[in-house]
């Protein structure tokens, strides 16, 4: 089976387990915040596991502290899912800027091209392909708020802003994380999109940054 043919079916997967999250939340089940929270779980076992299976050099003295802190933070985002999940439609409005961002980026660095972020880290990532992500997910936001409201809510500028920037370092901590492994993923239980960790990264910054708002 190619890549793409992976990828396809990958996505295909995901669309359809938010469709019957949005049929359950209808129904009166809190499906969105469960779903997000075993989404966590799943990240926070990739990371003891990849952990585990790391050669005892890369787990010994300073990276250990960090691996182990970064762990940690997975725990604060499990919080943050709970509690988040709990409201759908500022859940549905995270994904859709996650995945805007992270599409915009991917798309338009692609094309753009130019100066590397980070090359030593993630190869691909311009920044070109970071200002692209901002705009795509930042649109993605405006939209959201036309599409209920038929109107423009000037704070869903500054919250697309916001966690299109915030999703993107979530990813580059992962690619960070994963560099210090040595590994390329941190599983393959999505076709074509690696694992949980790798897929849901986006959430590492902007969970608990949002948790942390709507607790105030």
């Amino acid at each position: 089976m190619s890549n793409t043919l992976k990828r396809i079916i990958g996505g295909a997967i995901l669309a359809a387990i938010i469709v019957v999250a949005a049929l359950l939340e209808n129904w009166g089940f809190h499906a969105v915040r469960w779903i997000a929270v075993i989404a966590t779980l799943g990240m926070i076992t990739e990371m003891i596991l990849a952990i585990k299976r790391a050669d005892t050099k890369i787990k010994s003295g300073r990276s250990l502290f960090v691996f182990l802190g970064f762990l940690a933070w997975l725990i604060v985002v499990l919080f943050s899912a709970y509690y988040v999940g709990a409201r759908p439609w500022m859940m549905l409005l995270l994904l859709m800027i996650i995945c805007c961002a992270d599409i915009g980026a991917w798309f338009f660095g692609k094309i753009l091209g130019g100066d590397k972020m980070w090359e030593r880290l993630s190869p691909h990532k311009t920044w070109s392909g970071q200002i692209a992500g901002i705009v795509c997910g930042t649109f993605a936001s405006i939209m959201y708020g036309m599409l209920g409201t038929d109107t423009f809510l000037p704070q869903l500028l500054w919250i697309g802003i916001s966690v299109s920037l915030l999703s993107q370092y979530g990813d580059l901590t992962a690619s960070w994380i994963k560099r210090r492994l040595g590994l390329k993923d941190f599983g393959n239980i999505i076709p074509g999109h690696g694992g949980f960790l790798d897929r849901f990264d986006g959430w590492i910054y902007a969970l608990p940054v949002v948790w942390f708002i709507l607790m105030h």
